[in-house]
C-alpha cells in the first residue's frame, strides 16, 4: 500500500515515523516544500535570543536520517500543487520547476498553518517567524547587521516571545497592533499585569494603532501608522496564522471553522482515504463539543500518531482539545485552558467568573510570589469551563490540573475535591487553583 504525506513537520513526520514502526512493508512518501523537517518551531524565539546556539540545533531529526534509518522516501524541495481524489494522485513541483506525480492509497495532508501578514504597501519588508528558515534569516540579520531598533506587528504569543528575545539582545522593541487591548481573551486585570511587565522592561506599546504602510529607509524601514512613524532596523510580522488548506479546498474536501480541514475523531476528512492532521485541520473542543481551530504542537504530534494508527482501521479516536497554552513574557508566565467568559457565553453557557490572588508557595518560603487566577464555571450545571492565570512563580504546570478536569467533564465542586500535591516549597496548603475553585463555587 502507498501512503503519501504532504508536509514534513510535526504531524507529517510523526505519522510517517509511526506508520513505519507499525507497518514495516508500507511504501511511505513524504513531500516537503522546504528542506527542514522535524524541528522545534516553538523554540525559535529562545534560540534567536542566544547568539551562541545555532538555529540548526532545533532540528530533531534531519531529512537524511528519515531516509537512511526509517526508509521513508522523503522528498524535500517538493511543493504539492494539486490532489486528484478521483485518480488518487498528488502532483508536486520541484524547485527546478519539474512536475512530478505520486499515486497514493492513503493520503495525509499535514500542511500546517501560514502567517497572515497584513496586506499593505511594503509588506515584503516584514519578516515572519513560522518556519526554521524564517528563524535563520532573522538570526543572521541580527548577527550581521547593527540592529538597534525593532518593530513587531502584533501582540500575540509569538510576538511577545520575540519581544523578550530581542530585548534580551539589547534591541529597543516597539509593538504595534490595531486592536485596542493587549491579549483581549485575558481578563482585563490579568492583561494589565502583562502590560505593566512589558512597560517595566522598556517595551513601547501602541495599541489601537492602524498600520498604513512600510517604507524603505536605507537598510532599515519606517512603519507609517495613523499619526505615528516608527523607524526600525528589523520589522517582525507576528499578526497570526491561518490553516494552510487551499490544497484540500481545491480537491473538494470539506472545510470547517476558520477554513480548517474538517476531520472526524479518526482524523479522516470528508474523503475516507484522505486524512488531515496538525495546524491545517480542525478539532473538537472538549468543553463545547463543537469544532474549533486551535493550532497547538501537542495536538499536531498526537494527531500524526493517530493517523498512522487509523490507516487500516478506526483504532485511535482523539478526544479533542481544551486549548491549553502557556507562554512567557519576561518574568511573567501566562496560561490558559478551556473557555474564557466571553467564549462560554458564545457557546451557550450561563457562565460565571471569579478572580483571586494567591501565593505560589507557603508564605514564609523563599520565592513565594503572587499568582492571579481567573476561573470560569457554568451557573446551571456547576461545570468547570476554564481558567486563565499569570504570575512569576509556579504558574506553568498548575494549568494542567484544569486541563485534566476539563477533559474529565468535572464540576467546580468536583475539582475542589481533587487531591493536589502540597509541600511548603511548592504550594500553600490549599493550592491556588483549589482556592480559585472554592471562591468560584460560592458565586455559582
Amino acid at each position: 500500500m502507498k501512503f503519501v504525506v504532504i508536509g514534513g513537520d510535526a504531524a507529517g513526520m510523526s505519522a510517517a515515523s509511526r506508520a513505519r514502526r507499525l507497518y514495516p512493508d508500507l511504501e511511505i512518501t513524504v513531500l516537503e516544500q522546504g528542506f527542514d523537517v522535524s524541528y522545534s518551531a516553538c523554540s525559535m524565539p529562545y534560540n534567536i535570543a542566544d547568539p551562541d546556539t545555532p538555529m540548526d540545533d532545533l532540528v530533531v531529526r534531519t531529512a537524511q536520517e528519515f531516509i537512511d534509518k526509517h526508509h521513508i522516501d522523503l522528498r524535500t524541495g517538493h511543493r504539492a500543487t494539486a490532489i486528484d481524489p478521483s485518480t488518487k494522485q498528488v502532483t508536486a513541483r520541484t524547485l527546478h520547476g519539474e512536475s512530478v506525480v505520486f499515486a497514493y492509497d492513503k493520503l495525509l495532508i499535514a500542511t500546517g498553518a501560514v502567517p497572515t501578514l497584513p496586506d499593505l504597501p511594503g509588506k515584503d519588508r516584514l519578516m515572519p517567524l513560522k518556519q526554521l528558515e524564517h528563524g535563520r534569516r532573522i538570526k543572521e540579520m541580527i548577527q550581521k547587521h547593527p540592529v538597534k531598533k525593532a518593530v513587531i506587528l502584533g501582540m500575540g504569543y509569538i510576538a511577545l516571545e520575540m519581544c523578550e528575545a530581542l530585548a534580551g539582545l539589547g534591541i529597543q522593541v516597539t509593538m504595534v497592533k490595531p486592536g485596542p487591548r493587549l491579549l483581549p481573551w485575558l481578563p482585563e486585570k490579568l492583561a494589565q499585569i502583562v502590560q505593566e511587565e512589558l512597560i517595566r522592561k522598556h517595551v513601547m506599546l501602541h495599541m489601537g494603532t492602524d498600520i498604513l504602510r512600510i517604507e524603505s529607509r536605507g537598510p532599515g524601514s519606517t512603519i507609517i501608522c495613523d499619526g505615528l512613524a516608527l523607524d526600525a532596523d528589523l520589522v517582525i510580522g507576528a499578526t497570526g496564522v491561518a490553516p494552510c488548506s487551499d490544497l484540500a479546498k481545491d480537491a473538494g474536501l470539506d472545510l470547517g471553522v476558520s477554513d480548517a480541514i474538517r476531520v472526524d475523531p479518526y482524523l479522516r476528512s470528508s474523503n475516507p482515504d484522505i486524512f488531515a492532521a496538525g495546524d491545517c485541520g480542525d478539532a473538537i473542543h472538549v468543553v463545547t463539543g463543537k469544532p474549533v481551530w486551535i493550532p497547538l504542537a501537542l495536538r499536531a504530534n498526537r494527531a500524526g500518531w493517530a493517523v498512522a494508527d487509523n490507516l487500516f482501521a478506526d483504532s485511535n479516536a482523539l478526544q479533542g482539545v481544551a486549548g491549553t497554552a502557556v507562554f512567557k513574557v519576561f518574568d511573567l508566565t501566562v496560561v490558559r485552558s478551556g473557555l474564557t467568559l466571553s467564549e462560554a457565553k458564545k457557546a451557550g453557557f450561563d457562565p460565571v467568573e471569579n478572580q483571586i490572588t494567591s501565593l505560589s508557595r507557603a508564605r514564609w518560603q523563599p520565592g513565594a510570589a503572587k499568582i492571579h487566577i481567573n476561573m470560569v464555571g457554568d451557573r446551571q450545571s456547576g461545570r468547570l469551563l476554564g481558567a486563565q492565570a499569570t504570575g512569576t512563580d509556579g504558574v506553568a504546570h498548575r494549568i494542567n490540573a484544569v486541563a485534566v478536569a476539563l477533559h474529565a467533564n468535572m464540576s467546580v465542586a468536583d475539582f475542589i475535591q481533587t487531591d493536589l500535591a502540597y509541600a511548603p516549597p511548592f504550594s500553600p496548603t490549599w493550592d491556588p487553583m483549589l482556592t480559585a475553585a472554592i471562591q468560584l463555587q460560592k458565586k455559582l
